[in-house]
């Protein structure tokens, strides 16, 4: 049981503005595992004043890119110093197999900001170009204050996806957590506190949905960056519209793999499940319609039924455990109502399709595979979000294409081939951010973003820092040299 009664602002660990506390459920115990205060709307706006008088006052924006990135490389050994706690921490409150939460929800994270470290000796806050009347300096200034919403499906990961570029930029940053998993972010407050981030460039308050709109919308903020789902995106961005704040968002997924005759299946189908169900299937990213060939649909299907049948599901922090609980009940339901949708709209279900047997405690959904699916059925439109995959039949490489880009979505994908040529003339054809060929994996020094319902901007690799940046031109004297 670990319990919290202050909320990180300022740089200090302060009373809350009220009495209300979140309390944290282990999903496998179903038990309160953790308690912490439940942020106000007024302790928002001590975060976010915390926050401007930093960036306004303190000098923390006019540091050296190289003196902030230090800090980050201090915040990744104290990460790596950690891990173990942290990837219990994590597993016990959102469920993460701990054999998977070890490098993705931990290792990952630390690996991000040794990225941003790096960037150091190469990102460059000035250009010189020539312009019309004389030398044109081209400046990127630090935006100022970020309201940073995370989710809980890989928090910590989430929450240095947005801190990192934030301090490379020279923002101060007040951070959302999602009130499932709001344990972790006391562990990062302290990681970079020790790493010597100044106080007030970051302040963490857990909070509703209510809470976060406040963030969203507060008067003194002059970014926001979110990730969560496409319908509170849309809310986020018609919110930022109105006020005319730029607004980086990272949604919702329904990533296709495709799968060409000559592909391997005895190694893509291990490298499959891994892109697909990780984390349970709680990731944006996952890989969850699988498409192949007519030709040989039926091995493909029995192939990945084999696979995910023999997955070990159980208590996420056994090591040997695969498929750990989902975050909450409302997940596990929801889960099984796409389920009911996909049989009931004529999919056939070849593993899975419940609850597991000899796991009554736990939100636990069997791992599950459905054959015969249209790519127009709910199973292959929607974002399910849990351990359910899609093995849908294409005609040829038009066909292949055409039905991944059959997506409200765009956020990832891959083609597996031992033709690495031919897969990757085809993967330059789905419209899609993020798309790899005969492997996957996130690449922190490219950018990461979806086309479509899947959101707006980018983060990681340098665009990551950019977009906190606001571009300004200094047109200079013209008897300036050039």
């Amino acid at each position: 049981m670990i319990e919290h009664d202050r909320l990180y602002i300022g740089g200090e660990l302060v009373k809350p503005a009220g009495t209300s506390t979140i309390e944290v459920i282990n999903p496998f115990t179903e038990e309160v595992c953790g308690r912490v205060p439940e942020g106000t709307e007024a302790d928002i706006d001590a975060a976010v004043s915390a926050a401007r008088t930093a960036f306004d006052t303190t000098g923390w924006a006019e540091m050296s890119v190289a003196d902030r990135c230090a800090i980050l490389a201090r915040a990744s050994a104290g990460i790596q110093a950690r891990m173990d706690e942290l990837t219990g921490l994590i597993s016990t409150e959102m469920g993460s197999p701990s054999s998977w939460a070890m490098f993705g929800q931990v290792l990952a994270p630390s690996m991000i900001l040794d990225y941003y470290a790096g960037l150091a000796e190469t990102y460059a806050t000035e250009e010189t170009r020539a312009g019309m009347f004389g030398p044109v300096v081209v400046r990127k200034e630090a935006m100022g204050v970020v309201g940073a919403i995370i989710p809980w499906n890989v928090p910590l990961f989430e929450a240095v996806m947005k801190v990192a570029p934030a301090v490379v930029a020279g923002c101060t940053v007040v951070l959302k957590p999602a009130p499932e998993t709001p344990l972790d972010t006391y562990a990062f407050a302290e990681i970079m506190e020790e790493a010597g981030l100044p106080k007030g460039v970051l302040s963490i308050v857990p909070a509703g949905r209510e809470v976060g709109e406040h963030l969203v919308t507060h008067p003194l903020v002059d970014k926001v960056t979110f990730t969560g789902s496409t319908a509170a995106g849309r809310k986020i961005a018609a919110a930022c519209g109105e006020l005319l704040r730029p607004v980086t968002l990272e949604l919702g997924g329904k990533s296709a793999a495709i799968v060409l005759d000559d592909a391997d299946l005895a190694s893509v189908v291990p490298q499959l499940l891994d892109a697909s169900i990780m984390n349970n299937g709680q990731a944006c990213v996952a890989q969850t319609r699988i498409l192949a060939s007519r030709g040989r649909y039926a091995e493909v299907l029995d192939a990945v039924t084999e696979a995910v049948a023999a997955l070990t599901v159980g208590d996420p922090l056994d090591p040997a455990t695969q498929i750990g609980p989902l975050v909450a009940e409302r997940q596990r339901e929801r889960v099984l109502g796409f389920i009911d949708a996909g049989i009931g709209e004529g999919a056939r279900v070849t593993t899975g399709g419940g609850r597991p047997d000899g796991l009554d405690r736990g939100w636990f959904v069997e791992p599950t595979v459905f054959g015969d699916v249209d790519n127009k059925m709910t199973i292959a439109q929607e974002e399910i979000f849990g351990p359910v995959l899609s093995v849908i039949p294409f005609d040829d490489h038009d066909d292949a294409v055409a039905i991944a880009n059959d997506s409200p979505y765009g956020l990832c994908g891959s083609v597996w081939s031992a033709d690495a040529a031919t897969a990757t003339e085809l993967a330059k054809r789905v419209r899609t951010g993020t798309i790899t060929v005969n492997h996957f994996g996130m690449a922190f020094g490219a950018p990461f973003g979806g086309y479509k319902s899947s959101g707006l901007g980018r983060e990681l690799g340098p665009e990551g820092v950019d977009a906190f940046m606001e571009k300004k031109a200094l047109s200079l004297d013209p008897a300036t040299p050039a």
